[in-house]
């Protein structure tokens, strides 16, 4: 199978590469499959919709930045990032982090009841 991205041009996948999101992503709720990106020396990953190409999210794994982070069952947590053209106003979601299980190809989205975590953390420092 083929979609064609904004971000990566076209990508060949087959039915394993697919991360399915049951409940989709907040504000995207109808999106539940995603193909999960890593590029080869890039700090960030990216989950792109299968159903509407056009949509991607750049990801962080949170254990960079706080290894005692919130832990669910079997998954990894990341951060849906911000970006922005000043790097420094870049910023990343703790409060509602996303989950993918890599061994079941699933994941979901959370709120996290505590004030602990920003939704606007700032990724870089000065």
């Amino acid at each position: 199978m083929k979609i064609r991205t904004n971000q990566f041009g076209e990508i060949e996948y087959t039915a394993e590469h697919i991360i399915y999101f049951a409940n989709g992503i907040f504000g995207f709720e109808q999106q539940k499959k995603y193909l999960f990106i890593k590029i080869d020396g890039e700090l960030f990953y990216w989950l792109n919709s299968i159903d509407s190409p056009e949509i991607a999210f750049p990801l962080i794994g949170i254990r960079v930045i706080d290894d005692k982070y919130h832990e669910e069952k079997d998954c990894e947590p990341f951060g849906i990032v911000t970006m922005n053209q000043d790097i420094l106003k870049t910023t990343v979601n703790l409060k509602a982090p996303v989950y993918i299980n890599q061994t079941t190809r699933t994941g979901f989205q959370k709120i996290l009841d505590s004030e602990k975590y920003p939704i606007k953390y700032s990724l870089f420092k000065e």
